[in-house]
């Protein structure tokens, strides 16, 4: 049992993996993780990241480290504390092994397997769980100068176009006391021309969700011109026609060709719930206001983005507290079986409604809803499928964190 009296083992294991990680490369971090573990009681420690399609959790190599096999998402022990963001321990033979969600912010990494003498105090818990979060951190800043980690997440190559679009995304989840956002995309190692983006400032929430007309690399390159020319305009703090028109331009001036992208673009007053949207030839926001969905009022029609004529005009809502807002590709509603049946907006909403009653993190709920989509139409999607939800005012950040 660690012995914490003055905290110095507590206190020394972070000190050094604070100070190792200056000049720490990314092929040493899971070695160098398990190493300062010891001082807190661990015996093994190992490190598992989540693949792109987040169905499996592949152990990150080391020197030292315990080799061990991939392991499946659904149906274990890791998988159940990536997939409900919560710490799970069982006693064996060996020891007390513990699970921990590696957590960047709320976006899921992966897991922390620890290997224990015995099951630790709420004390030790809560120390192990410290440094396991410092871990993720440090995972998502050495991503940042390496291929290492990229390399492990997938488990085939990605298309050009889909090594494009990942690079372009925000992180996939984000989590504040007021709001939680939360995307998925699929099919994740062949993604072209659908993408999405968001920015938190302040009391103001921004999102896109866009489908860039075509697949493949043309489609991956319009889309990468139509998000930097939505983070460039939002950040000169636009407004939200003024956003779109310049969005347009861009599309217009350096693609050309009659090409273009559906889009829908939000802003969202945290404070108030005020929504307001513009709709650029893209499906209709969903709202899901407890078990029931609520359709807003029904957008002007608008061109896509790269074809309009004038500056778009916004619709405007106000969202109630435990609102879950859907915006999504046509991809996702117009999914269909091999009988032909339409997904639709009908299972959508259903989809969200009941995860959301069993308790499920929001970041869980739209993994599941990507597979779901995707066995609807028995693993063959037709086209891309990208779907984001913003919860406002919920009780998800409690959710998304152990």
């Amino acid at each position: 049992m660690l012995n914490r009296e003055a905290g110095g083992p507590a206190t020394e294991s972070l000190r050094s993996l604070l100070a190792a990680c200056h000049l720490l490369a990314p092929d040493e971090l899971a070695a160098t993780v398990a190493d300062r573990c010891t001082q807190l009681g661990a015996r093994e420690t190992v490190l598992y990241l989540a693949d792109y399609e987040q169905v499996t959790l592949l152990p990150v190599p080391g020197l030292g480290v315990p080799e061990r096999q991939e392991l499946p998402i659904e149906g274990t022990l890791a998988g159940r504390a990536f997939q409900r963001v919560e710490v799970v321990g069982s006693a064996g033979e060996h020891g007390y092994r513990l699970w921990m969600p590696l957590l960047d912010g709320v976006e899921r990494l992966g897991v922390a397997e620890l290997l224990l003498l015995e099951e630790p105090t709420d004390e030790q818990r809560d120390l192990l769980w410290a440094f396991v979060t410092l871990t993720a951190e440090l995972i998502v800043v050495r991503d940042a100068y390496s291929d290492v980690f990229s390399r492990l997440r997938r488990r085939r190559t990605l298309s050009l176009a889909a090594e494009m679009q990942w690079e372009l995304l925000p992180p996939m989840s984000f989590g504040a006391d007021r709001v939680v956002i939360t995307g998925g995309l699929a099919p994740a190692y062949d993604i072209g021309g659908d993408s999405f983006d968001y920015a938190v400032n302040g009391d103001t929430a921004e999102l896109l969700v866009l489908d860039a007309v075509g697949h493949g690399l043309p489609a991956a390159i319009l889309a990468t011109v139509a998000i930097g020319a939505y983070r460039h305009a939002r950040r000169n703090a636009l407004d939200l026609p003024d956003i779109a028109a310049a969005i347009d331009a861009a599309i217009a001036g350096q693609i050309g060709g009659s090409q273009f992208a559906t889009a829908v673009l939000i802003r969202l007053d945290l404070r108030t719930g005020r929504l307001r949207w513009i709709n650029a030839g893209h499906p209709n926001p969903l709202i899901l206001r407890g078990t029931s969905l609520v359709r807003p009022p029904a957008s002007p029609p608008t061109r896509p983005l790269g074809l309009q004529e004038d500056t778009p005009a916004c619709c405007e809502t106000r969202l109630e507290p435990g609102d879950r807002l859907l915006l999504y590709t046509d991809g996702i509603t117009e999914a269909r079986s091999p009988t032909g049946e339409f997904f639709g907006e009908l299972r959508l909403a259903d989809f969200v409604s009941a995860a959301v009653a069993a308790g499920l993190p929001s970041p869980e709920t739209v993994r599941r809803l990507m597979r779901h989509v995707l066995s609807h139409q028995a693993d063959q999607l037709q086209d891309d499928a990208t779907i984001v939800v913003l919860e406002w005012l919920t009780v998800a950040p409690r959710r998304v964190l152990p």
